[in-house]
């Protein structure tokens, strides 16, 4: 797994700042007021980051933004990156701040010398998020090297409030990992290896094979998977940090590894991309990773469906009708929608076997999602109120786009089937909230739930603030958030 780049805190020592090699950090906010650090600084460089601060360049600066001097006299860094910052500066600037500075770095060592920055473990975060690169599959792939140290006047304390961020950070990296590597590296086998080894971070792990799942009546789940060489699974995480008898909440993840629409078989053009198509089973794992970093006081369960949907003799056909863990039976239309197959039989047993305190499924579902939302926002779905609208502002507060979508009983007609109790595709119009209603006639009326369409979120072909193109990781921050503020005691 991509490892997070060191992260030192040590003292303020203005001393240490012309011996610096690599690079060195230091923040001016809008006003040009320089603290001893950057007084420090100016005072090697004979004046040049006063010059710099007064141009029209760095006043022309977003909050966040950074210039930067190389070669400085007097210096032995590299590179002097002046970070237009505010000392209140808010969250979204300091995690701004920090990618910039991850974007710069390099290989090379980083000196930030935070001066009185308020919050800057945020900036912490952001730097650790950006720095991120994947590098398994290629011949001369390295991890990157260097390491950050954060000068801070309190520095035990900006380290305390820097790890569970870290931690986050951490997660948002397995994720990522994930949801980059390819189906012939993360095979469903694979990929219940690499959730099995969590255990040794605290986690209880258990995986369910084709046997158990035969046993346990996932016939949806199993259909789709029987067209590939790959076994399927569903994989348990359990993390049982809050009180004993505290009901859990349950995170469900769509892992299909790689997804060929099966019989009903997609374009050749762009499939190499569904590579991505277990994202949502990817930040189901990356939130249990960070939940046992940082010790969360919280009961969750993580369950993951693992499969591969092929064509093959043996592979599901169009007109199949399968019957579900719950017992309602499915005319499966379209074999390319699989992912709610998957779903079903999970939700239903998550909930049967732990009679969850509420349910958030993750899947990259549709394509309706991303032609109603593009890339800026997934789908919310939910039958709850209260546990939609503390996601809704969890997300908002991470800075993560979400956005919630209507259902409703007028859309069940989608789904009605002559020869089964429903199919599992309902047409192209609404097609995002069809999905929505098929899954939610396997959640129980009592059960809190939401539903995350993440298709047009998990993986990007432009970067954003916090990550580069690819894998995002989006949802992690969001779900820790969600836990953080609701379900963990004191």
């Amino acid at each position: 797994m991509t490892a997070l780049t060191p992260i030192s805190f040590a003292q303020t020592d203005i001393d240490q700042i012309a011996g610096h090699a690599g690079r060195v950090a230091v923040t001016i906010d809008s006003e040009g007021k320089m603290n001893p650090s950057a007084r420090r600084i100016n005072k090697l460089t004979k004046g040049a980051l006063e010059r710099l601060i007064q141009t029209t360049k760095f006043a022309d600066l977003k909050p966040g933004e950074v210039l930067s001097m190389g070669y400085p006299t007097g210096m032995t860094a590299e590179a002097v990156d002046v970070i237009h910052l505010a000392n209140n500066a808010n969250i979204d600037d300091l995690r701004k701040a920090g990618a910039s500075l991850a974007k710069l770095r390099g290989a090379t060592d980083l000196l930030v010398l935070t001066g009185g920055l308020r919050k800057s473990a945020e900036l912490c975060f952001g730097l650790a998020m950006r720095d991120y690169s994947f590098e398994d599959n290629k011949s001369d792939g390295k991890p990157r090297k260097g390491t950050v140290t954060i000068m801070a006047s309190k520095p035990d304390e900006v380290k305390e409030a820097a790890e569970p961020l870290l931690a986050i950070a951490d997660g948002v990296f397995m994720t990522r990992d994930l949801t980059n590597e390819p189906a012939n590296v993360l095979t469903t086998t694979e990929f219940a290896d690499r959730l099995a080894e969590m255990e040794n971070i605290g986690l209880e792990v258990e995986v369910l094979d084709d046997d158990a799942l035969e046993k346990l009546g996932m016939r949806t789940l199993l259909s789709v998977g029987q067209g590939s060489a790959s076994p399927s699974y569903v994989v348990v995480m359990k993390w049982n940090g809050g009180e004993k008898d505290a009901a859990p909440l349950a995170l469900i993840g769509k892992g299909v590894v790689f997804d060929t629409g099966g019989i009903s078989l997609k374009p050749g053009v762009g499939m190499e991309d569904m590579t991505m198509d277990m994202g949502g089973a990817g930040v189901v794992a990356g939130v249990m990773r960070s939940l046992a970093l940082r010790k969360a006081k919280a009961n969750v369960v993580g369950l993951v469906g693992l499969v591969e949907n092929m064509p093959s003799g043996t592979a599901t056909r169009p007109g199949d009708v399968i019957k579900t863990m719950k017992g309602d039976t499915v005319e499966v239309i379209n074999t390319d929608a699989e992912g709610r197959l998957v779903l079903c039989d999970v939700l239903w047993y998550a909930q049967d076997r732990f009679e969850p305190a509420g349910m958030i499924d993750l899947a990259t579902l549709t394509g309706a999602i991303v032609i109603g939302l593009g890339h800026e926002n997934a789908g919310v779905f939910s039958n709850n109120d209260a546990l939609c609208n503390a996601f809704l502002k969890a997300a908002e507060a991470e800075s993560e786009g979400a956005w919630r979508m209507p259902m409703g009983p007028g859309y069940d007609k989608l789904l009605k089937s002559r020869i089964a109790d429903m199919k599992n595709i309902g047409g192209r119009d609404g097609g995002a909230i069809s999905a929505a209603q098929f899954l939610g006639r396997f959640v129980k009326d009592e059960t809190p739930w939401i539903h995350l369409d993440i298709a047009g979120v998990a993986s990007l072909k432009t970067e954003t603030t916090l990550s580069p193109i690819g894998a995002t990781g989006w949802g992690v921050a969001s779900l820790n958030r969600l836990i953080s503020d609701n379900f963990e005691g004191e």
